[in-house]
């Protein structure tokens, strides 16, 4: 990877809808060169997929907790309780750590009154689950803006 091709993936992730004749002109290209690496990029999995940043309050999602859980040690409980996280939408990240807590989830819901149904119905009942800690998100400093791309 070039630091053209670095340079396409940080226009990419600022702005994933800029056309190719758009990104073309930002990285000193043209289109047809540009669009020959960003296939090429899309191909060998470094980018791997586009996406739409939606407003959490917009869909009714706009109150985050993160999540510390543990979860008993042993491959099956583990497994088991990965699985099941699958198909809980509410879960919009999580995370096995080394240590403890063994497992942080990131979690969208509605409001408090969600959390505490989907807190009491899914996650205490979760396949080895041993413990469950809560932090309510006051506040986001930093967005998630995409991984630094550098050279």
């Amino acid at each position: 990877m070039d630091e053209i091709d670095r340079a396409i993936l940080r226009e990419l992730q600022d702005d994933g809808r800029l056309s190719n004749q758009e990104l073309a002109a930002r990285v000193g290209l043209t289109p047809s060169p540009c669009m020959r690496r960003v296939r090429q990029l899309e191909q060998d999995g470094v980018i791997q997929g586009y996406r739409a940043v939606i407003d959490p309050d917009a869909v009714d999602r706009g109150f985050e907790v993160l999540v510390s859980i543990e979860v008993r040690r042993d491959r099956e409980a583990i497994e088991a309780f990965e699985a099941a996280l699958q198909d809980i939408p509410d879960v919009i990240e999580a995370y096995r750590l080394f240590g403890s807590p063994g497992c942080l989830l990131r979690i969208a819901v509605a409001d408090l009154a969600a959390y505490e149904r989907l807190w009491i119905e899914k996650l205490t009942a979760l396949t080895g689950v041993t413990e469950v800690n809560s932090q309510i998100i006051m506040k986001r400093v930093k967005e998630p803006r995409g991984l630094p791309v550098s050279g």
